[in-house]
């Protein structure tokens, strides 16, 4: 039966590497960030701290900061204007703390400033959760109807597919943006020191690199359905 080609297939090799870089890149943060963890900051401030004197430093008032639970479970929520930090950035005074709560601000400042990249994604988020919903339902149903219309649920699945890897495109300057703003700041307000911006600057680059990990792999997947799809279109 044609849909068997989606599961015994050679393309799956593509997944197989977009899932080792992903482990690749989420050890490597989480190895560098327990490293620069213990180092503490010659200020002694905490990462809830540095995240309020930044927000001061750049004019932002109406932004609150919360401590949620979990290990780097850190973002900044722009529809209710909030920055959450996590147990391992919110008490903790270590440089590698206080970089993960500057590069948040840096989001905070991003939507200040109407930062274009920041609105585009906010834009897409509505459309992309859509898309990664639907996308693979339609794709497997779609894989057991032999008819044009299972190439048509199958292509629209790829479609929904393809909005979720444009939000993963999108986030990327949108991540580097922030940590740049993050290392600007944090130099800026004397908040680091330039040996420990160095330390700080390793832990956003790894933090960067499992956001280009994710978009890799999604671009692989998306390229192995591509690739069966034309295929089953031959058949």
């Amino acid at each position: 039966m044609p849909y068997y080609g989606f599961y015994f297939d050679p393309t799956y090799i593509l997944v197989v590497i977009g899932a080792v870089i992903c482990l690749i890149a989420s050890a490597r943060v989480k190895a560098t960030f327990r490293k620069y963890d213990k180092v503490r900051s010659m200020s002694g401030m905490t990462g809830a701290q540095a995240a309020e004197r930044i927000l001061q430093t750049a004019g932002i008032r109406d932004v609150s900061i919360e401590h949620i639970s979990g290990e780097l479970t850190d973002h900044y929520d722009p529809r209710n204007k909030v920055l959450r930090l996590s147990d391992s950035t919110y008490g903790s005074s270590s440089v590698a703390a206080v970089g993960v709560a500057a590069h948040e601000c840096g989001h905070a400042i991003q939507h200040q400033k109407n930062y274009a990249p920041l609105s585009l994604r906010s834009a897409i988020v509505p459309v992309a959760n859509i898309g990664s919903t639907l996308a693979w339902p339609l794709i497997v149903i779609g894989l057991f109807i032999t008819s044009n219309t299972g190439t048509l649920l199958i292509n629209i699945g790829i479609l929904c597919f393809s909005l979720a890897v444009l939000f993963q495109l999108v986030t990327l300057p949108v991540e580097f943006n922030a940590s740049g703003r993050a290392l600007r700041i944090l130099g800026d307000t004397g908040i680091l020191g330039a040996d420990e911006l160095a330390k700080t600057r390793k832990v956003l680059k790894a933090a960067a690199l499992t956001y280009v990990a994710g978009a890799a792999a999604s671009i692989l997947q998306l390229l192995r359905l591509l690739f069966l799809s034309s295929g089953r279109r031959n058949d």
